[in-house]
């Protein structure tokens, strides 16, 4: 009787579990499936974005406080020090722009081409491009008959979709924004820039050097923590990786400001 209820039960438990409508419903939103995961096309965008405005903060933090940290080395004039700041502030944040514009926009481009040329073979050879998708399921791990079904039932449901999902990995409804990102990446630089340059123009002139290391190296860590939660990597070591480098790169350049600036003058 007892082996009789542990083969059953086996049975049972070893039967995989089915999706419930509300999982098929976020599965097709691109939402979490079951609490605590985020996946999907709109949260790895967003996820995307959010590692994006880290680096480029960062970038502005250690840029300008580098900048101003070099100059306030070599001379205690406020005037200088704020001119500096402010053109590695704007330079900074144009040179960002400007790469990411065209870094995005040479990904649209090259995105777009690809699905018009899948738009174009499905248009062309559609027998083709089912053996082909049947093709990359098995590659998967799918027996021959599972593959073409799946290829099958997804072609009928939408071809062009299911291609550029299997073979290109590209969502056509999300195609990045050059401009969207220009923008973005100039405006978290910026944000970051404002910090280094507003902390060594404020205080007083004997407090100038350890207020700035100090907030520098504070925000550093949070953006650190920040973009470590993101990706799901340890804080600890990321923030302690960050804070070395930052503290390094901004006793150089101090260093470098005041050594080779009271040299030349």
């Amino acid at each position: 009787m007892w082996d009789d209820w542990f083969w059953l039960t086996k049975r049972v438990s070893d039967e995989p579990s089915m999706p419930t409508s509300a999982q098929v419903g976020a599965a097709a939103a691109g939402l979490a499936t079951h609490s605590g995961e985020a996946h999907g096309g709109g949260s790895r965008g967003r996820l995307n974005w959010l590692r994006a405005g880290v680096l480029g903060a960062t970038d502005g933090i250690v840029s300008v406080a580098g900048i101003v940290l070099g100059v306030a080395g070599a001379t205690s004039a406020r005037g200088s020090i704020f001119t500096a700041g402010l053109a590695g502030l704007v330079a900074g944040g144009v040179s960002m722009a400007l790469g990411e514009y065209v870094s995005v926009s040479s990904q649209r481009d090259s995105e777009a081409a690809q699905l018009a040329q899948e738009r174009r073979e499905l248009s062309e050879t559609p027998e083709q491009e089912l053996a082909e998708l049947t093709a990359l399921y098995m590659a998967k791990g799918l027996t021959l008959a599972t593959a073409k079904q799946v290829a099958v039932e997804l072609t009928d449901h939408d071809a062009f979709a299911a291609h550029v999902d299997a073979e290109l990995g590209i969502d056509p409804e999300e195609l990045a924004n050059p401009l969207q990102a220009a923008a973005a990446s100039a405006l978290a630089f910026t944000v970051g820039a404002l910090l280094p340059l507003l902390a060594i123009l404020l205080p007083p002139r004997a407090w100038r050097i350890p207020v700035t290391f100090g907030i520098v190296l504070i925000a550093l860590g949070v953006a650190g923590a920040v973009g470590a939660r993101i990706g799901g990597s340890g804080v600890k070591r990321a923030v302690f990786r960050v804070l070395i480098g930052g503290a390094a790169g901004l006793a150089l350049t101090y260093g470098i400001g005041h050594l080779f600036g009271t040299a030349v003058s």
